[in-house]
């Protein structure tokens, strides 16, 4: 019988070496960590182990028809799970270990959960940069799903006090790594067929072409659903979300980008990296307060603010 979310005591866990030991310890034993990422907190668990896999989508009230993205040390690794291909070796020689998730034919012999996969017939793969990640995944030895560590659709975590908020209770372990330095998840390559952008992210599509050099197909809102963070609500705040607001209205508050009175500004200098890195971080911030509602400043479409936007479409969508 499984152990009440409500009696699960989570641990605090330093960025040490105790601290990593103690979290590859946790999912060993078929428990939930989150860890951080250069990109959001991710919340962890054996790849391979069912009962493990099927807990993340408990702990999130994650649908499990949403896949999930195993992370892995290095590309050797990510090569015993998916079908590698010469694409592959090209964006990850650029981009890995990095803000990439590459989508790939899965391996008959990958020996991971279905449950990862949703049954799908591709894996979600990504190899993190973040040095505690890196730290945890070499000292676990094994892959590691490890969606966004927040409530399913909720504002996604950047630091260990968004985690704590969010699913305190629900996990075993928090390993704080302080603010993840992207900001927003990972950009999402499906490399299955012909290449195609499944989901913005840390990654700039222009990047991602001028290594290819061609354009990319991309993912359509409505479509079936493919790779992680394709869901038409997400990233969604308590309070609603107005987009390309040049003012607030009575009961919101404001969310501001370049020179602008607002609330709390993504950058005041209109850096797109900037904006990013505290675009969730920023979001928590406002909603905490209590608004009514949250309007949003016009982000321009281009490098990261694609990222930003597809973040603050989803968040504005109906729930």
């Amino acid at each position: 019988m499984s152990t009440p979310y409500s009696a699960i005591s989570t641990e605090n866990l330093l960025a040490s070496r105790d601290g990593v030991a103690r979290a590859a310890a946790i999912l060993a034993d078929g428990g939930l960590v989150a860890m951080p990422t250069e990109t959001v907190y991710g919340l962890a668990a054996d790849a391979r182990n069912d009962h493990a896999v099927a807990r993340i989508f408990d702990a999130k009230g994650r649908p499990r028809f949403n896949p999930l993205i195993v992370h892995v040390a290095d590309v050797e690794v990510a090569k015993r799970y998916v079908e590698w291909s010469d694409v592959a070796d090209r964006v990850a020689q650029a981009f890995w270990p990095g803000a990439l998730t590459l989508v790939l034919p899965l391996r008959a012999d990958s020996g991971l959960s279905p449950l990862v996969t949703a049954d799908l017939s591709t894996l979600a793969v990504r190899v993190p940069a973040h040095p505690l990640a890196q730290d945890l995944l070499r000292h676990f030895d094994g892959p590691v799903a490890a969606p966004s560590a927040n409530p399913s659709g909720k504002i996604s975590p950047t630091t260990a006090a968004h985690v704590t908020a969010g699913l305190s209770g629900r996990i075993e372990g928090i390993l704080d790594g302080g603010s993840c330095p992207v900001g927003v998840e990972s950009t999402i390559l499906g490399l299955a067929g012909t290449p195609t952008l499944l989901r913005p992210g840390g990654i700039p599509q222009e990047a991602l072409e001028q290594c290819l050099g061609h354009p990319l197909e991309v993912y359509k809102n409505g479509d079936a659903l493919t790779a992680p963070g394709q869901m038409t609500s997400h990233y969604a705040p308590g309070a609603s979300v107005r987009l390309n607001a040049e003012g607030v209205v009575e009961g919101e508050v404001m969310l501001g980008f370049g020179a602008m009175d607002c609330t709390l500004n993504l950058s005041p200098a209109g850096d797109l990296v900037e904006a990013a890195a505290n675009l969730f971080g920023h979001l928590h911030a406002l909603d905490a307060m209590g608004p009514e509602g949250i309007a949003v400043a016009p982000i321009p479409e281009t490098g990261l603010g694609r990222a930003i936007n597809d973040r603050l479409r989803r968040a504005a969508a109906p729930r």
